[in-house]
């Protein structure tokens, strides 16, 4: 079966109780469709960036008692991993879906990547819609728009504080019509990393 879109079903994925049966429903309601999503967007990725790319799907391996509050596939052009490097990224709470360009607290040069955005502070401003929304922390819901934010001082904190992060993109409702249809949810994602692969390319230099 192709992809179809996202339902109400999948974001009620979240309020299943227990790990166990959280992670199977993860794996076959969400996961499945991760992977049809890999296969359709990962070379238009590596068209925008100019970069391989390959796919990532969270397996939560780690968790032993608390089932997750989200889940998530990334794009990277590491073939190991993707925590370490900016990535791409889908994923899901019960009450949005996101789409970032992702720099979180893992990347070891986390400095680098701030100062070079802080340098072009007003190219940033001025190529990435004022719609868009930033969030400082991949683990809480909360995002504020472009146009809200002090975008100065976000990277500046993210250049500082050791867990602070710098995700930049996009929140859909789960009734959002883009997530209704592959194809439609296929083209959102498209023209939403397209404006975003040109901040991908200024931090990889």
């Amino acid at each position: 079966m192709g992809f179809r879109g996202f339902s109400k079903k999948d974001f009620d994925t979240f309020h299943i109780n227990g790990l166990d049966n959280r992670m199977k429903a993860i794996q076959e309601r969400i996961q499945p469709k991760f992977k049809a999503i890999g296969e359709k967007l990962t070379e238009s990725l590596e068209e925008m960036t100019g970069t391989e790319m390959y796919v990532h799907i969270a397996q939560h391996a780690r968790r032993t008692v608390n089932p997750p509050n989200d889940t998530w596939m990334a794009f990277c052009h590491n073939k190991r991993g993707y925590k370490k490097h900016p990535h791409f990224q889908i994923g899901l709470f019960d009450d949005h879906l996101f789409m970032w360009l992702a720099y979180i607290y893992e990347l070891p040069d986390k400095e680098k990547y701030a100062s070079t955005f802080l340098e072009y502070l007003e190219d940033i401003r001025g190529t990435i819609p004022s719609n868009f929304v930033i969030s400082q922390d991949h683990m809480k819901k909360d995002a504020t728009a472009l146009s809200e934010i002090d975008l100065e001082h976000a990277l500046t904190r993210f250049k500082n504080v050791k867990k602070a992060e710098f995700l930049i993109g996009k929140h859909f409702e789960p009734a959002d019509p883009a997530l209704k249809s592959g194809k439609a949810f296929i083209h959102e994602a498209e023209e939403t990393f397209k404006k975003l692969a040109p901040l991908y390319k200024l931090s990889m230099g």
